[in-house]
């Protein structure tokens, strides 16, 4: 075909492969399932420095006699390469490598995070490593000078007072460089980066100063090891489940279905909502709810206020509207860009939905004191749990959500009960806040808001469904896409963005006046939640994948598909709302949001009055 590349021609291990030209031959092998280790290369990123030299392989290039030693990461493919990926040798140099990566590790594994789920891990084991004989002793360090750099290096670990997300801890760190990258190109943060030099080099923010960023928890995702994980409240909603005085209620994310099985060994995209419905109650929670009818009531909001921005052209209400359902998106909003807030739809996520009605409708239809009730959200993300902290998501002095755990704690909490996932039978959620629709869960992929708002404001706007509820070109993995819907008589054009330094090219779009839009979904984590920071570890566009074909298979098979047509939904709004956009749901169901330098100040004003 015209304008195709040539296909050159390498030999790997004495095969022939059909290759692209200038390709890296590290992605070569990962892509044809030839083995080659290595730590500071993930292939999100487009890049790769060759820090770890793991991915070292024999290359002979052409028209040279000799084999030399190159890292694979940045070797690129060329006519007649030949390339030898493992052999004794290079078996010797990978294991001293791993040997000086533990030289300056914990070494600490069996009491580790990720102990059986770590990159670094794997391969001590791949090359027998004996981690211990690494671990350094004190006692053999000599100089006091030494064995104050020798305390510095184990116990500096960061207080991170204002931040209730992301744990880290450098005495784990490989210095891959991956947290950095990720901070870097996926969210255009750069809220870590390489401090200080030589043998004191260690990765961090400015000074080693407690993390501000968006905490949506990618930097975790794509560390190798537990340098940086989720900060954890697992402790705490055990001891709630001890306490016979309180209903703890847990409430499911609709991505986690299609990614909870992954920490048990079930393959990627493998749908567990029965199971892990099950598993809650093994644990002992005493109802378990689905947040995507959270999703639902989010969607009826937000259609009608799409609707009421469209008709009125108020200037404080402008066009495009943003989509709020992603924490880390609105913090980075009040961080970086105030001046779009303005365009910031005002409803407030599924979780603070559900949170809300829980604490207040469901309450008192049940007749529980809601102070007795401890509500726990499993969710892929990191960054909810920084939200479920806000000051603004509070009611009469108590927490909408009083604990987030995210899939990977939750798996923890099931795995130390030794509650046998995989063999659980399937059990369905709890009435009256576990019915959903295919619109709900889509919310789980990115894209699937958008989809389920234009489903349900085509309906609102012309009282039909839409002729295709699949709006496939809305879906997908780039990092921006946009389409363009015909609602009624009109054509309505919708951008959908995934990872914050995309969404800098947009909301600058929007600030030149040059946005063609109507509509904007932004999530933070590439693929929406089923990519977010605190999802099962590894990471790539194939599990991503994998996950997404699931969620739509989901919707596909619903019995109700659009979220205004959810039997509970309904009722929720004729006992209790009134109505979208009424006051009551205004109140319950909607938020402002704020500058970040003048929310931190309003903050303080608020520890400062109760005396903290």
């Amino acid at each position: 075909m015209p304008g195709t590349a040539k296909k050159i021609k390498i030999t790997i291990n004495d095969k022939e492969y059909a290759v692209d030209r200038n390709g890296s031959v590290l992605a070569i092998c990962q892509k044809n399932n030839i083995p080659v280790a290595a730590l500071c290369r993930h292939f999100d990123f487009e890049e790769s420095e060759a820090l770890c030299r793991l991915c070292l392989v024999k290359a002979r290039l052409p028209k040279e006699k000799d084999y030399r030693f190159i890292p694979s990461c940045v070797l690129k493919a060329t006519q007649g390469l030949k390339i030898i990926t493992s052999d004794g040798e290079i078996a010797r140099i990978r294991k001293t490598l791993l040997e000086l990566l533990f030289l300056e590790h914990a070494g600490l594994c069996a009491s580790c995070y990720r102990n059986l789920n770590c990159e670094l891990q794997n391969l001590a084991i791949k090359y027998s490593i004996d981690q211990f004989r690494f671990v350094p002793r004190v006692a053999e360090i000599e100089s006091e000078e030494a064995l104050e750099r020798l305390r510095d290096r184990l116990t500096r670990k960061v207080a991170d007072v204002r931040n209730p997300s992301i744990a880290r801890d450098s005495t784990k760190c490989v210095e891959c460089r991956r947290c950095i990258k990720a901070c870097a190109e996926i969210q255009s943060v750069k809220a870590l980066n390489v401090q200080k030099r030589a043998i004191e080099t260690g990765i961090g923010t400015e000074h080693y100063t407690p993390l501000e960023c968006t905490y949506c928890g990618q930097c975790a995702l794509h560390c190798p090891t537990a340098a940086i994980i989720e900060k954890t409240e697992a402790v705490a909603v055990v001891k709630a489940l001890k306490d016979p005085n309180k209903v703890v209620i847990a409430q499911f994310a609709p991505s986690v279905r299609v990614t909870l099985g992954e920490e048990f060994g079930l393959l990627p995209g493998t749908v567990v909502t029965g199971k892990m419905v099950a598993a809650a109650r093994k644990c002992g929670f005493d109802v378990v709810f689905d947040v995507t009818t959270g999703a639902d009531i989010t969607i009826l909001e937000e259609a009608t206020e799409l609707i009421d921005r469209i008709k009125k052209e108020d200037p404080k209400r402008p066009l495009p509207m943003f989509t709020s359902c992603c924490p880390a998106w609105i913090l980075f909003c009040e961080q970086f860009y105030p001046e779009i807030i303005p365009h910031l739809s005002s409803t407030r996520s599924p979780q603070m939905m559900m949170g809300s009605l829980i604490k207040t409708y469901y309450a008192r239809n049940k007749k529980i004191n809601p102070k007795n009730i401890v509500l726990v959200s499993i969710m892929p993300c990191t960054a909810k749990k920084y939200e479920a902290s806000r000051p603004e998501f509070s009611h009469e002095g108590l927490r909408d959500v009083d604990h987030v755990l995210t899939v990977r704690e939750f798996a923890h909490i099931v795995k130390n009960l030794k509650i046998p996932f995989v063999d659980l039978p399937e059990e369905d959620f709890d009435s009256p806040l576990g019915v959903s629709t295919g619109s709900g869960v889509i919310f789980g992929s990115s894209g699937g808001v958008t989809e389920a708002a234009l489903r349900t404001t085509n309906y609102y706007l012309t009282g039909k469904s839409l002729p295709q509820l699949e709006l496939r070109n809305v879906r997908g993995l780039e990092n921006t896409r946009e389409a363009s819907v015909r609602i009624g008589d009109k054509e309505v054009k919708v951008a959908l963005v995934n990872g914050l330094a995309s969404a800098r090219k947009i909301v600058e779009m929007v600030l030149r006046n040059e946005s063609p839009y109507k509509f904007i979904e932004v999530m933070a984590c590439r693929g929406g939640c089923l990519g977010g920071g605190g999802q099962p570890w590894p990471i790539n566009n194939q599990i991503r994948l994998a996950r997404m074909r699931s969620i739509y298979a989901t919707d596909k098979t619903s019995a109700i598909r659009e979220s205004h047509k959810n039997p509970v939904v309904r009722k929720i709004y004729q006992e209790f709302l009134y109505k979208p956009g009424s006051r009551k749901a205004e109140k319950l169901l909607h938020t402002r949001h704020y500058p970040f330098e003048y929310k931190l100040r309003k903050e303080h004003m608020k520890k400062s009055d109760n005396g903290w």
